[in-house]
């Protein structure tokens, strides 16, 4: 095979990952079929099976462009921060800005404008949440467990579902922000304002974080005394 038709393979290649991905974000992963595809790549309609062996193995190489680098920076983030703090529990903002902020980092490195990277991302994990292919699935599952274990030591007043059930509410409503951060705009009418992918991070980590504390710091002060306190001779 010679040296140009190895290149033009290889754009081809990347032609149907590329409209895979902006289709995706804009349609779904449903509606979206092999032709609509190829026409946009200007392929033909039997490369996605030349170059992925289906369309679903097409999926999959999509989702491991965008998922597996935010796991991978988020076990580093945490890393870092465990490194850091030798053995201490970390404070629940830190651990949510190791798991939030990659979306920041891997949206600037995206060919995808901002807003559809997020809406990619909350279509993949909206509707295909459930199914992650096996290329993603291992890191994501072992990301996933270091950062309960790090909610667990920072939250010792909550019991591992509840932990569980607290990361799996804030997932969902980090994708929900990201990706439809418009609806806020139109619902207020343009009060809410026009903010940057920064404000509404530290935004988000604030709220999620005094969620993931709800009830530990309210039974700490059920426990305090209240009232004046009878004095005893003993």
């Amino acid at each position: 095979m010679s040296a140009v038709a190895g290149d033009s393979k290889v754009a081809t290649k990347q032609r149907l990952i590329e409209a895979a991905e902006a289709l995706f974000a804009d349609e779904g992963f449903d509606r979206v079929s092999v032709r609509d595809i190829t026409t946009k790549a200007a392929a033909n309609v039997a490369a996605v099976n030349y170059h992925f062996g289906s369309r679903e193995g097409l999926v999959a190489v999509v989702m491991a462009r965008y998922i597996n680098p935010v796991s991978e920076e988020r076990l580093a983030r945490l890393e870092a921060l465990e490194r850091r703090a030798a053995g201490k529990a970390l404070a629940v903002e830190e651990i949510l800005d190791a798991f939030i902020r990659p979306f920041a980092t891997q949206v600037r490195r995206s060919e995808l404008s901002e807003k559809l990277f997020f809406k990619l991302m909350g279509r993949m994990f909206g509707q295909q949440g459930c199914e992650l292919p096996p290329v993603v699935e291992s890191l994501f599952m072992t990301m996933v467990g270091r950062f309960h274990k790090a909610f667990t030591k920072a939250l010792p007043g909550l019991s591992s579902d509840e932990i569980w059930w607290r990361m799996h509410l804030m997932s969902g409503s980090m994708i929900h922000t990201m990706a439809h951060s418009e609806t806020v705009l139109r619902l207020s009418s343009g009060e809410s304002g026009n903010p940057t992918m920064e404000q509404t991070l530290s935004r988000f980590i604030r709220f999620t974080a005094a969620g993931m504390r709800q009830g530990i710091e309210e039974s700490s002060e059920e426990s305090k005394p209240k009232g004046p306190q009878e004095e005893f001779p003993f």
